[in-house]
């Protein structure tokens, strides 16, 4: 007994042994909660547990056990990094050849999709390849290759893991679908045609509530709840954003989201007259389509490319309406939303809503009965869970940039990662605070993993692992 001891004592200290992991994009569960007694001032020369170089991609890091995964885009091809957690040595890395790159946003990277792991394989799903699952050797275990999406920036949404599936968002300009593979083999279970969607970038969230599991996906204008084990939707709340960025988050009960797009506030709608209306001044040629030349410059003429579904570089009757429907439709809002709905639940289980202040890409977080949003430009804000009040709105907590990652919350504090590289650390609590802001000197793109007190974060061209100085000695 005395030897065992001594054995598990030394793991400890070689950190070996771990009381929690990071498995999918925003942690356990999609929460976005870790776990110790993180620093709270960190960068590159302070609180430094190790950090390393590595190739460029916009994927968040997955701890899995004592692995760390993340994915990036190499001269090899689409490539699955696997790190040893306690000191960032590389185990093994496998690579994938697509038949070519997907276009991405200038932000983007062909390696933005977070892997997914359960205790026997990792998933990375690459919108120029497909999904392809890896043993914990690094032993390839099945691909499944999927024709990109067809879309000009790029795929971001993570995939997910309810049950026996692994399962993908699909969104795009046409062709639009949910796809469920068997985590075993790859194989495909059940697929979900959403020809309603266009676009999406916001990775769904397994939702577990009174002993039942809804699989939660944002999308354009609607916001919709399926069934994981056949795909068969359970309901839908109208009123979101055109084209969905941000994740959901849940919490005592309710579930929340956030979307915001140009063209959805009220007092700066985007609105489209009829094809036919249109047509008469700005069809030159008389064929019945627009081409990029026709039309004159302004918001509708900068996104002709979303018009364009099908990508031949013209816009039909068809695909005029549909953009000129969803501008109609479109709204901006965080809402909270009651379990326990079925078909349009828009008027019967919306909680609460605001349209002030909203959050872009960065997740909503849902932390000790609050839930806290960041605006692109620096602006937190502060919500009581239960009924919408506000604590505080738009603080400007003194990093003016965009957000991309998505909050943590974690030992009474919240930490955001700011595209510009900062990493700023605000109290948790009705009051607002910034007890931190942290550069790293590059941009970050990715959210932060936060477990046994250690912070994990990916930045433009390094990994870092951070904790205190106690924990480090």
């Amino acid at each position: 007994m005395r030897s065992l001891l001594r054995f598990l004592l030394t793991l400890v200290g070689a950190g070996q042994v771990f009381a929690g992991d990071w498995p999918q994009f925003r942690g356990p569960g999609g929460r976005s909660v870790g776990s110790g007694h993180p620093p709270i001032e960190f960068g590159p020369q302070t609180n430094v547990a190790w950090q390393l170089d590595v190739p460029p991609g916009n994927s968040s890091p997955i701890l899995w056990s004592d692995h760390l995964i993340l994915t990036a885009t190499t001269d090899e091809g689409l490539t699955t990094l696997c790190y040893r957690r306690r000191d960032g040595v590389l185990e093994w890395k496998r690579s994938i050849k697509p038949k070519a790159l997907e276009p991405t946003h200038r932000l983007s990277n062909p390696s933005t999709p977070t892997p997914v792991a359960d205790p026997e394989r990792v998933y990375c799903y690459f919108g120029s390849f497909g999904v392809v699952a890896y043993d914990r050797n690094g032993s390839e275990v099945w691909h499944h290759e999927l024709p990109p999406p067809v879309v000009e920036f790029g795929t971001a949404a993570s995939p997910v893991l309810v049950g026996d599936l692994l399962i993908l968002v699909r969104d795009q300009d046409t062709g639009s679908h949910l796809l469920a593979l068997r985590r075993s083999t790859g194989e495909i279970v059940w697929r979900k045609e959403r020809p309603e969607f266009r676009r999406s970038f916001a990775t769904p969230l397994v939702w577990e509530h009174d002993g039942t599991q809804e699989l939660i996906v944002p999308g354009s204008i609607w916001l919709k709840s399926y069934q994981p084990a056949t795909g068969a939707e359970n309901w839908t709340v109208t009123g979101t954003s055109r084209v969905a960025t941000s994740s959901p988050a849940v919490g005592d009960g309710m579930l929340f989201t956030g979307s915001w797009n140009v063209g959805g506030d009220a007092d700066d709608r985007i609105s489209m007259e009829p094809f036919d209306d249109y047509a008469k001044v700005h069809d030159k040629n008389g064929d019945g389509r627009f081409t990029p030349e026709e039309l004159p410059e302004g918001p509708v003429k900068q996104r002709f490319t979303q018009m364009d579904l099908d990508k031949d570089g013209v816009v039909t009757r068809e695909e005029w309406e549909t953009m000129r429907t969803m501008f109609a439709k479109a709204g901006n809002a965080v809402m909270a939303i009651r379990p326990g709905g079925h078909g349009d639940i828009t008027a019967s289980h919306v909680a609460w809503r605001v349209t002030r202040s909203l959050p872009y890409v960065s997740s909503p977080l849902f932390y000790d009965g609050r839930l806290y949003t960041m605006k692109n430009g620096g602006l937190a804000s502060c919500y009581d869970a239960a009924t919408g009040k506000p604590s505080y709105q738009d603080q400007r907590i003194g990093v003016g940039s965009d957000f991309y990652a998505s909050a943590v919350g974690v030992d009474g504090r919240v930490y955001i990662a700011a595209q510009n590289g900062t990493v700023a650390v605000l109290r948790a609590g009705d009051q607002f605070e910034v007890l931190a802001r942290n550069s790293m000197g590059e941009e970050i793109f990715a959210t932060p993993a936060v477990v046994d007190g250690m912070i994990y974060l990916r930045s433009a061209r390094h990994l870092w692992a951070f904790q205190t100085s106690e924990n480090n000695r």
